[in-house]
C-alpha cells in the first residue's frame, strides 16, 4: 500500500509541477542576499508557514537581528522505534552584482526552454522549494511517517555564519541528515575550510627617519618592520603548503587541494612610520579526514618554528586568531569537513531511491566546495550533501536550474523520506 501511495505522489509531482514553480518563485522573490544579510525575516516566516501547514511543530528564532532560523519537527507515530531524518537548507543567497549584467530579473523566477532563472535557483532555494513541496505532497497524501521528520531552514551559509552551527548548539539530533545544497543530484561529502588571522606586532613604534639606524651596522636600534617580518611568515606558509601537497591526499580530490591562501594583508600606519603591526588573513582548505583544530595547530607550530629562526621574531612571535561565527561580524569562518560512510544505511537507502527514480546509481564522491553539512556531521549525525543544481550555475549571473532536475529531486525525496522514516531503528540507534 505504501509503495502504491508513493507512486501516486510521484505522479502528482508531474501533474502539479506548477505548484513547485510557484513555491520556488515565492522564495526567489525574497531578496535574501548575503552580504549584506540581515534580510531573511519574511522569507523565513514563509518557510515556517509551509511547515506549519504540513503538521510540523515549528520555531522561528533569531541568530542575528533580521536573520532567524526556522526549525521544525513532525513527530513520528512510533518515533521511539523508527528512524528520524533531518533536512537542512539555507535561505540566504549570493550577491547579485550589477542587475545590468543579468538577462533575467534575479528576484523574479523565469522559465525558459526548460530552465528556471533567478538568484538562488541552484544555490539553494531550488533545493529548499523541492523539499517543502515533497513534504506538502506526503502530508496531503496521508503518508504515515513512523519516525520523526525534522527540518532546518537556516541563515548565513553564504557568509560563513552560524545558522546551522547554532542549530547543533541547541542540541539537534537525527539518525540521518541531508543537506540539500548544490550537488547536481550527486551524494557528497566535503573537505573543510577555516580562516585565520596571523598578526605580527612590534612593542615600539618608530618614525620612518629611524629606519637607517634599524637596518645598518652600528645603528643601535633593535627594531623591525612588521610588514617585512610578515614576508618571512608568508614564505613559511608556502613551504608548508608545498609540504602538504606531497604528503597529504584524499580520494576524490585532486592533488594539492589542501591549500593555504594569503587572502588579505593589512599593515602599517602611513608613510612616516615603520610598520609596527601587520595582519595576514589566510584561508585554509583541508581534507575530510582532518579537523580544523588540528590543521590550525599545525600551521601555528610551523610558523612559530619559522619565527624561532629569526632574531627579532623569536622575541616577538606571531599571534593567531582562528575561525569565527561570521565573515560579516568577525571576519572569520569555519566549515568543518565531512566524511562519507558509504556502507551506512542512510546513504545506501538514498542511493537506492535515486537509482529507482533515475534509472542509474548516483555519483558518490566529494564536493569541490563547502556547505553547512560539516556542522551536522561534527554533531554526530550521519550526513550527506544531496541537492539539485550545478555548482557552475551557483553564484553566477543568470543563475538557473533545470526544471526536470527539480522534479526528479522531489520524486527521489518523497520516496526516500517515506522509506527512511518507516524503517525500524537499529539497536545502536535506539541507544
Amino acid at each position: 500500500m505504501q509503495e502504491a501511495l508513493i507512486e501516486r505522489l510521484q505522479q502528482q509531482v508531474e501533474d502539479r509541477q506548477e505548484e513547485l514553480f510557484a513555491l520556488l518563485s515565492q522564495l526567489v522573490a525574497y531578496p535574501t542576499v548575503s552580504p549584506p544579510a540581515r534580510n531573511t525575516q519574511e522569507a523565513q516566516r514563509f518557510a515556517r508557514e509551509q511547515l506549519d501547514a504540513c503538521g510540523f511543530e515549528t520555531e522561528l528564532w533569531e541568530v542575528y537581528p533580521g536573520d532567524p532560523n526556522v526549525t521544525g519537527i513532525k513527530r513520528g507515530t512510533q518515533r521511539e522505534a523508527y528512524r528520524s531524518l533531518l533536512l537542512n537548507g539555507h535561505m540566504d543567497v549570493a550577491e547579485v552584482g550589477s542587475d545590468a549584467e543579468w538577462l533575467y530579473d534575479p528576484f523574479q523566477l523565469t522559465l525558459e526552454a526548460g530552465r528556471v532563472y533567478g538568484r538562488g535557483t541552484a544555490d539553494m532555494k531550488g533545493g529548499l522549494a523541492a523539499l517543502l513541496f515533497a513534504i506538502r505532497l506526503l502530508n496531503e497524501g496521508g503518508a504515515e511517517l513512523k519516525g520523526d521528520l525534522l527540518f532546518q531552514s537556516v541563515i548565513g551559509e553564504e557568509a560563513g555564519e552560524a545558522g546551522t552551527r547554532a542549530c547543533t548548539e541547541r542540541g539537534c539530533s537525527a539518525d540521518f541528515a541531508i543537506v540539500a545544497d548544490t550537488s547536481h543530484l550527486a551524494i557528497q561529502g566535503q573537505g573543510g575550510v577555516i580562516t585565520g588571522w596571523v598578526t605580527v606586532k612590534s612593542p615600539v613604534t618608530y618614525h620612518d627617519g629611524l629606519r637607517s639606524r634599524m637596518i645598518h651596522a652600528g645603528g643601535g636600534i633593535r627594531g623591525a618592520s612588521a610588514i617585512e617580518k610578515m614576508v618571512k611568515l608568508i614564505d613559511g606558509l608556502q613551504e608548508l603548503e608545498r609540504h602538504w601537497a606531497v604528503t597529504k591526499s584524499y580520494p576524490g580530490f585532486p592533488a594539492g587541494s589542501n591549500t593555504i591562501n594569503p587572502a588579505v594583508i593589512e599593515g602599517g600606519r602611513h608613510a612616516a612610520f615603520i610598520a609596527d603591526q601587520c595582519a595576514l588573513w589566510i584561508t585554509v582548505h583541508f581534507y575530510p579526514d582532518e579537523d580544523y583544530e588540528s590543521v590550525a595547530a599545525e600551521i601555528e607550530s610551523h610558523l612559530l618554528k619559522v619565527a624561532e629562526a629569526d632574531p627579532w621574531l623569536r622575541d616577538h612571535p606571531p599571534t593567531f586568531r582562528w575561525g569565527g561565527r561570521s565573515m560579516l561580524e568577525e571576519r572569520g569562518e569555519i566549515f568543518p569537513s565531512l566524511t562519507l560512510d558509504e556502507e551506512g544505511e542512510g546513504l545506501k537507502t538514498l542511493a537506492a531511491a535515486h537509482a529507482k527514480q533515475l534509472g542509474t546509481a548516483p555519483i558518490v564522491g566529494m564536493s569541490p566546495s563547502v556547505t553547512d553539512a560539516g556542522w551536522l556531521g561534527r554533531a554526530g549525525i550521519p550526513t550527506v550533501i544531496y541537492g539539485p543544481g550545478e555548482l557552475r550555475h551557483a553564484h553566477a549571473v543568470d543563475e538557473s536550474i533545470e526544471l526536470r532536475e527539480l522534479i526528479h529531486y522531489v520524486k527521489v525525496m518523497i520516496a526516500f523520506i517515506a522509506d527512511w522514516c518507516n524503517q525500524p531503528k537499529s539497536e545502536s540507534e535506539r541507544c
